[in-house]
């Protein structure tokens, strides 16, 4: 398959992951979600606002070109409930990447064929209500003091684990 600039996608591999990284707010995290996502060819990422994040010099220098690769849609914070609800709908299981008392380790998580991940806010992770909304929390185990990954480095993680096992 063409895609812009006249190169040559590889084959889809197997696997539906959706990334909502709408909560997000720093452009250095969603370009490196972005380049991340188009790596390991998620099916999506859904951010809060597409044109600023596109139009952003930041955006561009560290996603490299991995906006034109990828689909990549809009959600706004508000609408993240609806939108869930219409993807468990659709078959997706709801996965949010949360550190909780009753989450999965990353490493013992098989992903269902049909996914959506939703990664929380910087420093604040997902929010209460969300949580409430979602199928499973996953969370990597971690051994030093401070607290968390930073959320891209999370959701790379994350998304190197749910490639492996569709390979």
């Amino acid at each position: 398959e063409m895609v812009a600039g006249g190169e040559e996608r590889k084959a889809p591999l197997k696997g539906d992951l959706i990334v909502i990284a709408s909560l997000i707010d720093k452009m250095p995290n969603l370009a490196g979600l972005a380049r991340t996502c188009e790596v390991f060819q998620t099916s999506n990422l859904v951010v809060h606002d597409r044109k600023k994040m596109l139009a952003d010099p930041v955006f561009k220098q560290v996603a490299v070109s991995a906006d034109r690769w990828m689909r990549c849609d809009q959600v706004a914070v508000e609408a993240l409930p609806s939108f869930l609800a219409e993807k468990r709908a659709s078959g997706y299981t709801i996965i949010a990447l949360e550190q909780a008392s009753d989450s999965t380790p990353l490493h013992e998580f098989r992903f269902p064929p049909r996914a959506v991940l939703l990664l929380g806010k910087e420093k604040e992770g997902v929010p209460q209500p969300l949580l409430h909304l979602v199928d499973e929390c996953l969370e990597i185990p971690q051994q030093g003091i401070i607290r968390s990954l930073n959320v891209h480095v999370s959701a790379a993680c994350c998304l190197w684990q749910w490639r492996q096992q569709y390979l």
